[in-house]
């Protein structure tokens, strides 16, 4: 079996061509970051909380920290786009977030109960409420496989259903009955046998042939590669569905396929299936690969086949480009079993003119009859709120513009419709929030209306100038005019969590700020406030640092903003400038206004995790997090043809903001990001000398590597040479003379950031006579995992920054 060897891929890495790596004196083996860091990274973490669907219970997950290098060393394959574990049929260590513990609390109040019968040292994931709300089922990381478990409400306890036979690999393993008294699993097929014996000697070569057909394609990772490849993929990732009752009792139904969606209908007497078929494409992802969508009874009887698709490799890079035949195939949540879908009208290709870039279908069981028009759609789907037969919001998106619609349609008369939104997605201070959905008894989000029918409740961001206030409102379907029934008060940040009586007047709400850490708690509109829950602060190392919004203008005239934080006890005037770390992430926007806009989180509850930048405060650093980098497309023009020039202008604009404010020097400021704002802080290295450093984690920095779109690009290398090469830092590694250090997950598995990008990144940096360090993280993916490898990682950049930021450092 071929697993991930780690020893063979940092052999790979330390001898790959040009770019021969060295092992530093000074870090042979994992280190510890500075105190206090340490320490927060070892305090156990906030639980989770999850709401019942009746909205009577919490659900508490006790989450594990950290997890060990070594969880991370078990083996890992990586296949058709996917990354599994093959010894529990599940995702890999890596991509996992495991539970330790589950505890219910109620509502109305009183003590959380942690749930009793879970094994010692047990792993839990994908814990999911019952339609009902009386239930949890969840699956346990045994020895033999992933478990499936429930615990109930009532007496907080929890037992076991079947042993380690769930098949999680491509979806999360089960699905709830609309009843609440069993679920439908995918399991692995009892005649499995024995994996495939992949490490003999291949039989001959990999071929394709284009036989002249356009078929561009984004890069792709974790594909698969050979005929070895395509035995395992079929071997894990085949399932045989099956119906688990809550006494464990288990049927099989149907046949053992390449499932990659199994979900039931919402009066549990249909399974709508898709399952991929060979032949296996090599460039593209399971979710490209041929495939048929069908409709079967309990009994696993095929009574609808909705599609039968090809392989999918030559869909239009353009980010609004889609794949021809139905697709966003999915229950009706109001009504019993009616599939709704999907199909482009243009070919799948934005550059084709058409009035109607999709249509939405519906199609009643049992079937037979032709599918409704649901709604005409002239940008592309993106998915229905149900309410009733009578209402129902279809949504639409259109990248290229930025421009989002939401329709209002009534189901049994489609004719009947209006545009009930049409506003730029990216405009925050205009966004009329979202209409609310819950679950009903069947476990099915549907619209949630007022007690009369008449109107819906509405939430949203409430974002402004001065700050970021949720807010809940009712909106008239007749007239579309709002009611503003609550809105989070001045200094504080609360977000609806759910509705607790008919009329909207007693809410669940989490709330923070400042200075609180986010809690739950019950809000009457009357006045009266009920804490439910009481979280610490995770980190009060860092109780005392400072934030505030700074805004500022480029020399364009676009307004720009970030938030400023201090480290605790600074005094500008007694300790004067400090050294600052600038981390960012730029955003590509259409219209300059809306890319100017400012929302001040000073009302935010903040406390760094993972591999945080935000950790170098406890070092003496003053940071500017996230200062705006907008780059802005007007009248038609692309955004990135004057990439260079809108970062430069952005980040010197940042600069003299801090200067100004007396808090930076301007000889010690660094930059730095991760993936795209890694991209960003080579770019200014390459291009300004207003940097002393820089860090760039887990980057790209060669776009002809990604040469059919990147990012927010949609032009492939060959539309667009002259700004894939601007772009591309590596074409100016000779003009970067200031330090950099590069930080890569080894494994990582995002689509662009190839862990060569750093490598070549690298080579070519150390061929220029750059001053560069290039630091690998063993088994990480694009964001790092490990205890040893967040820890390392925040050493690297304390002490990067120590070497070229402090005083006493030699210059």
């Amino acid at each position: 079996m071929r697993l991930r060897n780690f020893s063979v891929a940092c052999a790979a890495l330390l001898l790959a061509s040009g770019a021969p790596m060295v092992a530093f004196a000074d870090s042979p083996t994992y280190q510890q970051p500075p105190a206090p860091i340490a320490q927060i990274l070892d305090a156990a973490p906030t639980p989770g909380v999850s709401v019942s669907p009746d909205r009577k219970t919490l659900l508490l997950t006790e989450r594990s920290n950290l997890p060990s290098i070594q969880e991370l060393s078990e083996p890992m394959l990586r296949l058709g786009g996917y990354r599994i574990n093959p010894r529990n049929n599940g995702r890999a260590n890596s991509q996992m977030s495991w539970v330790k513990g589950l505890s219910f609390q109620p509502v109305e109040g009183g003590e959380a109960r942690p749930v009793s019968g879970l094994l010692a040292n047990a792993r839990l994931t994908s814990a999911t409420w019952s339609p009902d709300g009386q239930k949890v089922a969840f699956l346990v990381n045994a020895e033999s496989g992933l478990e499936l478990w429930v615990a109930t409400v009532a007496d907080a306890k929890a037992k076991r259903l079947t042993r380690g036979i769930v098949n999680a690999t491509a979806t999360s393993g089960f699905d709830w009955q609309p009843d609440s008294n069993g679920l439908l699993v995918l399991t692995v097929p009892t005649n499995r046998g024995p994996a495939p014996v992949t490490d003999r000697p291949p039989t001959g070569p990999v071929v394709d042939e284009t036989g002249g057909r356009v078929a561009p394609v984004r890069t792709y990772q974790d594909l698969l590669k050979d005929p070895m490849d395509e035995a395992l993929f079929d071997y894990y990732f085949t399932a045989q569905p099956a119906f688990v009752n809550l006494d464990g009792r288990l049927r099989t139904v149907g046949q053992a396929g390449v499932y990659i969606g199994a979900s039931l209908s919402p009066d549990g007497r249909y399974v709508l299936q898709t399952r991929v078929k060979k032949p296996y494409s090599y460039i593209v992802p399971t979710s490209l690969f041929p495939s048929e969508t069908v409709v079967t009874d309990l009994n696993g009887r095929a009574v609808h086949q909705l599609s039968d698709l090809p392989l999918r490799d030559n869909i239009p890079t353009a980010f609004d480009a889609v794949a021809t035949g139905p697709r966003a195939v999915s229950w009706r949540a109001d009504a019993d079993a009616t599939l709704v879908w999907a199909e482009a009208q243009d070919g799948g290709d934005p550059r084709n003119a058409s009035e109607v870039r999709d249509r939405v279908f519906m199609l009643r069981a049992p079937f037979n009859d032709a599918a409704v028009v649901l709604a005409d759609l002239k940008s592309r789907y993106a998915g229905t709120q149900w309410g009733r037969d009578d209402v129902a919001i279809v949504n639409s998106r259109w990248f290229q513009n930025r421009q989002e619609t939401r329709l209002l349609v009534n189901p049994s008369n489609p004719q009947q419709q209006r545009v009930l939104v049409q506003r730029n997605y990216q405009d925050r201070y205009n966004d009329p929030g979202s209409v609310i959905v819950e679950p009903n008894g069947r476990g099915r989000s549907l619209i949630r209306f007022t007690a009369d029918g008449q109107k819906v409740f509405v939430t949203g961001a409430g974002a402004t100038r001065e700050g970021a206030y949720p807010f809940l409102d009712v909106m008239d379907l007749n007239s579309g005019a709002t009611e503003r029934l609550w809105r989070s008060a001045q200094g504080e940040y609360e977000t609806l969590v759910g509705i607790l009586d008919e009329d909207g007047r007693r809410l669940l709400t989490s709330h923070q700020t400042k200075t609180q850490p986010t809690n739950l708690r019950i809000r009457n509109l009357d006045g009266n406030v009920t804490p439910l829950t009481n979280f610490p602060d995770p980190a009060p190392q860092l109780a005392d640092v400072t934030s505030r919004l700074i805004t500022y203008t480029r020399k364009d005239g676009v307004q720009l903003s970030g938030t400023l934080y201090l480290p605790a006890g600074y005094d500008k005037d007694r300790d004067g400038p400090l050294p600052l770390l600038m981390w960012a992430y730029p955003a590509e926007f259409t219209d300059a206004a809306v890319a100017g806009q400012v929302v001040d989180s000073d009302n935010r509850f903040v406390r760094p995790s993972g591999s945080s930048h935000l950790f170098l405060l406890t070092q003496g650093y003053a940071i500017l997090d996230n200062p705006t980098m907008p780059i802005i497309g007007v009248d038609g023009a692309e955004p990135n043809d004057t990439y260079i020039q809108q970062l430069s202008d952005s980040a010197e604009a940042a600069v003299s903001a801090v200067v100004e404010l007396g808090v930076a020097d301007r000889e010690r400021i660094a930059v730095g990001g991760h993936s795209y704002g890694a991209f960003m802080t080579a770019n200014l290295l390459a291009h300004t000398d207003l940097f002393k450093t820089g860090i760039a984690r887990s980057g790209a920095y060669n776009r002809t590597l990604t040469p059919f779109g990147f990012q927010a690009e949609q032009r492939n290398y060959w539309e667009a040479t002259e700004t894939y090469n601007a772009m591309s830092p590596f074409t100016y590694a000779n003009k970067i003379n200031e330090p950099i250090l590069l930080i890569h997950g080894e494994a990582d598995s995002n689509s662009g950031t190839f862990p060569i990008q750093s490598e070549r990144f690298y080579a070519a940096l150390k061929g220029n006579g750059a001053t560069a360090r290039y630091v690998v993280l063993p088994l990480e993916d694009h964001g790092y995992r490990a205890r040893e490898s967040v820890g390392h990682t925040l050493h690297e950049m304390a002490s990067w920054l120590d070497r070229w930021m402090k005083p006493q450092a030699e210059q």
